[in-house]
């Protein structure tokens, strides 16, 4: 005869066998299984978040122990040892960030200039004082390169000079800080009727005068040779606004005519 007998909650019921009464436990080895597969889940995606972390932390210390290497030299004469030693890595280390040193410099290049983009964006957003433009952003600039002075330093020596790959890459930075402000320059009502290639000539003349106020204040050495630059960066800034006052700026038709109508010179002679 068999009888069956029922636990409490969480257990199964008592399977008779022979006479006797075995307890089956619902926790079967499946359940178990299928924690320890959630705690491994859990744990991986922990220590992948840590790898992507350290990874980023690396990188961060091989551009920071460049940029400290390159506070009296040029990029060109930099080593792939020096700034893996410097950055406390084995060289073989620095390929699992950079596919070689030009890639590094390429890259000092973009998180240089990033600080002149977010002034400009800052202005377009209205984050600059309207009734003291020119002074606000001079502030912002000096404020910028106090910030990252290391990375103006960087630009300064490497603009003119050194890795034709670099010159070529902030020469390209330029232009295209020079075209997004010329597309600005466009929207402001007295300007909205100048000619593509004057606003362009008159973004060019602000983007150029900002890069080299940025360089007198990197040289700056101490706080009176500091207001004297701002001083004069200011009344420079200025001038440039004078002149768009008083510039009348041919409609683009005009310009065009203008072109079409100058006179060519002959096949071998050039104008100077």
């Amino acid at each position: 005869m068999y009888t069956v007998f029922v636990e409490p909650a969480g257990r199964q019921a008592f399977v008779a066998s022979c006479g006797r009464f075995h307890t089956v436990n619902s926790r079967s080895p499946k359940s178990s299984s299928s924690r320890r597969s959630s705690r491994s889940s859990r744990d991986s995606g922990h220590e992948a978040l840590s790898r992507v972390e350290r990874k980023e932390a690396t990188r961060r210390a091989i551009i920071a122990a460049a940029l400290r290497l390159l506070d009296d030299r040029s990029f060109g004469s930099l080593s792939l040892r020096e700034v893996t030693k410097e950055a406390g890595i084995v060289p073989t280390a620095f390929y699992r960030h950079f596919e070689s040193m030009e890639a590094l410099g390429l890259v000092l290049i973009d998180e240089s200039f990033r600080s002149l983009r977010d002034m400009l964006r800052g202005a377009r957003a209205g984050k600059l004082d309207p009734n003291r433009v020119i002074e606000s952003s001079v502030e912002i600039l000096v404020a910028g390169v106090a910030e990252q002075r290391e990375h103006w330093l960087f630009i300064g020596r490497e603009r003119n000079s050194g890795v034709s790959v670099l010159r070529y890459a902030i020469r390209t930075e330029i232009r295209l800080i020079t075209s997004e402000l010329t597309t600005d320059l466009a929207r402001f009502p007295r300007l909205n009727n100048w000619s593509t290639e004057d606003l362009n000539i008159l973004a060019s003349l602000f983007v150029n005068a900002m890069i080299s106020i940025a360089e007198a204040i990197e040289d700056a050495q101490n706080p009176t040779a500091l207001e004297e630059i701002k001083r004069i960066a200011i009344k420079q800034l200025r001038m440039i606004a004078v002149g768009v006052a008083d510039w009348h700026s041919a409609t683009q038709a005009e310009h065009d005519h203008q072109s079409a109508s100058s006179p060519v010179a002959p096949s071998g002679i050039g104008y100077r």
